[in-house]
Formats: structure tokens, sequence, C-alpha cells
């Protein structure tokens, strides 16, 4: 989709990778739609309810692609009941939704890309894997399982559907590492738990580049981590923070603490996903910030 103007349809526009994703389309010359859960306020935009499942099927005519982003933030709240509830319904009736919407079209779109996350394997201590990899155990393990199957009518129907696994994103504009930049910056940065586990982290800008790369792509479908290539350890990254912000990291955060303050979440953030990008370096991608200083640098 590089060398012609586009239209691509995008949920979840207005989220991290989202809004990344639209500005450098948008930069291109591409033409996006944002769905969107209000009123529309211009040509550019769709109306869609996704967690009761109807999204204007009208709007999406004449799309090339289709990129699914959408859903409540993770690491957003507190896992209760009825956030975790929030958090899958989010997911899956917005995948359902959308998915249904592409099968039905006349002219379906080239691609369905469709957002995951590497939560799918679950805890693999310091055993690394790729995309062979089985699913994990647990609330995330499971959600991603059911996310991914929910774009079932799009495959079904014959549309090229991929699946971005996607680590921790290394930015200051959100996500975890946004909570991250202010306490180390503030030297109050520190390591969680006792450090041995392993973050599987991503550059912002090689998460948009992965995204672009497998929409290019006619012949990548199914599951790609969307992982640097060599995960390191929270307290390697803890290290390193402190070196490229050039801040102490005296405070580390035991494991009980992080329990008491984050609950069931504690499991994910204390939890060791020592995940590799395997497909997608087979597919020829080729990462700008491959190491954690440069990513860190890349989110100042």
């Amino acid at each position: 989709m590089d060398s012609e103007r586009s239209r691509i349809v995008v949920a979840g526009a207005s989220g991290l990778i989202g809004s990344a994703l639209v500005r450098s389309l948008t930069a291109d010359g591409h033409e996006v739609v944002r769905l969107v859960r209000r009123t529309p306020r211009g040509a550019d935009e769709v109306r869609w309810d996704p967690e009761n499942g109807r999204v204007d099927a009208a709007g999406l005519a004449g799309c090339d692609a289709v990129v699914n982003l959408a859903g409540a933030g993770v690491g957003d709240r507190r896992w209760t009941d009825a956030y975790k509830t929030h958090i899958r319904s989010s997911r899956v009736h917005g995948t359902t939704a959308l998915a249904e919407a592409v099968a039905a079209m006349e002219r379906p779109p080239r691609v369905f890309v469709n957002g995951s996350a590497i939560g799918y394997y679950g805890e693999t201590g310091d055993r690394a894997v790729d995309e062979s990899a089985p699913a994990g155990e647990g609330f995330l393990p499971a959600l991603c399982v059911e996310w991914e199957a929910a774009a079932a009518p799009a495959q079904e129907a014959g549309v090229r559907t991929v699946f971005t696994r996607t680590g921790l994103v290394v930015s200051s504009g959100g996500g975890a590492w946004g909570r991250l930049f202010p306490l180390f910056k503030a030297g109050l940065g520190g390591r969680l738990g006792d450090g041995s586990q392993y973050w599987s982290f991503v550059a912002l800008h090689d998460e948009v580049a992965a995204i672009r790369h497998l929409l290019d792509h006619e012949d990548l479908s199914g599951p790609f981590n969307l992982t640097a290539p060599q995960p390191l350890t929270n307290r390697e990254i803890t290290v390193a923070m402190g070196r490229v912000l050039h801040r102490p990291t005296p405070f580390p955060v035991p494991a009980p603490v992080l329990r008491a303050a984050l609950g069931e979440m504690a499991g994910d953030v204390l939890g060791s996903a020592r995940v590799l990008p395997g497909r997608l370096q087979e597919s020829g991608f080729r990462f700008a910030f491959p190491e954690i200083d440069g990513a860190i640098r890349a989110a100042l």
C-alpha cells in the first residue's frame, strides 16, 4: 500500500498505537477512516458500537484495509470482575462486529489486521517463545485466544487476516511505559519485584512500521509477534532507563506491595514473557530500534 493511495479503516484510532498509525498513514497520503462511538463529525469518521456488536457497514465500502486496535486498556484500572468483563467485551465483541461486517461486504478489503497481545503466551519464565508456541493459562491468554478467534468470519470469507501480538510499547505518550517515564525522570524508578521477569518491548516507531509492513505484504497472514528481537529482564530495563535518563534507580517495588496495589493485574507485571518476533523477522522486517537504549531515546 506504499505505492498507491489506499482507503484504510482504523478502529481504536485515538489510542496510543492507533493515533501513531493514523499519523503515519495520513502523512503518506492514504485516506484514513476512523471508527468512532459518537456521532461522526466528518466524512473521515464512521459510527460503531463495539460492545453491542454494531458497525455502520456502509461506511466501510471501498476500503482496502481494516485495522482493529480497539479495546479497553488492560493496565488502566485494577482488574475487578466488572472491569475484566469490560476488557473482554470491548475486544471480542468489537472484533466480531468488524469481522462480520467485512465478511458481508460485496467487495471486502484486501486485509484485516486485528490487534492482539503477547499476553497470549502467558508466563514463559526464561523460555523464549515465538509464534509457534501454544497459548498460556490465565485471564490474558484466554482473552487473546477468544479475541483472535472472533476474527473468524473475515478469515472464512477469504480476507487475509493478520494478528499483531504486541509487546510493551516504549512510549512516553501512554501505555505502561507512559507511567514509568515520569517516575524515572523524577529519580523514583526502580525494578519491580526481584526484576528477573522478562519484558518484551517494542518502540512505538517499530510497532507502527511493523503494522504497515504487514498491511503491505500480501503473502503475510496469521499471528506476528511485534516485539524487539532481544527481550530484557525488568532489572536490565531499569538500569537502561536510569542510564538513558541520567537518573538513579534506587527504589525497587516489592512484589507484595505490587499485589496489594494492583490485585490480579500484578501477576502480569511480575510475570515473565520472553517473546521473539520470529515470523516478523523472517518476513524481512528490519527494526529501527532493536535495542532498549534506542527505543527509550526515541520515546523522549
